[in-house]
């Protein structure tokens, strides 16, 4: 009977698939967003041809190590964020994490956006593990009880944004997280006089 299920990977398939990765990372991060496939195979100690076998082109690579960089570096500050008694200091870890992975992972980030990877399928992972956060934060009172899913995106988008504007390798990102952060604040929170415009979904280039 048939079945859309995936198979799973012969286990050497699935280490050549780990190497492949963990090599695409460190040679974006030495080489820039247009480091070639070629130069990653050769670091994962494969043959180009066994790289497009696992990944047919340059986006489903790049959706592959974002992937891993989300479960290694992001997960985890959500689990913990999740377990601080301090909803708003929870949700910064969460929010610090993401940046902080984004700004070391700038070359994989800028060859991501420029392959077209980016859609809303992509940020799934994440803002559904961080809009229980920002719910805890609001049922408690330390998160602005108005701010929407939808400006979460959005917010979280503009923080990214601010790595295309500085040399990534700078801490200066933080200082637009905490500016965000006080602006969530319910204590001096100006009423909003618009609702949460829709998202649009581009087409992919």
């Amino acid at each position: 009977m048939p079945t859309d299920t995936p198979r799973p990977l012969r286990a050497d398939a699935a280490r050549n698939a780990e190497k492949i990765v963990r090599a695409a990372r460190e040679v974006y991060a030495q080489l820039g967003p247009e480091a070639p496939l070629d130069e990653v195979a050769r670091r994962a100690g494969v043959g180009i041809a066994t790289l497009f076998r696992r990944f047919p082109d340059k986006a489903a690579l790049l959706r592959a190590v974002l992937d891993q960089q989300f479960t290694e570096d992001v997960l985890p500050a959500i689990d913990r964020g999740l377990a601080d008694e301090d909803p708003r200091r929870g949700l910064t870890e969460v929010i610090e994490a993401a940046l902080t992975s984004a700004a070391e992972e700038y070359h994989v980030l800028t060859a991501a956006r420029s392959a077209g990877v980016f859609s809303a399928e992509t940020g799934a992972r994440f803002f559904d593990a961080l809009d229980p956060l920002v719910a805890r934060g609001q049922r408690a009172g330390v998160i602005r009880p108005d701010l929407v899913p939808d400006d979460v995106r959005r917010i979280m988008s503009m923080l990214v944004s601010v790595l295309w504007t500085m040399d990534p390798a700078e801490a200066g990102w933080r200082r637009y997280v905490t500016l965000v952060l006080d602006g969530l604040d319910p204590t001096a929170a100006t009423p909003l006089r618009h609702p949460a415009p829709p998202l649009l979904r581009r087409p992919q280039p």
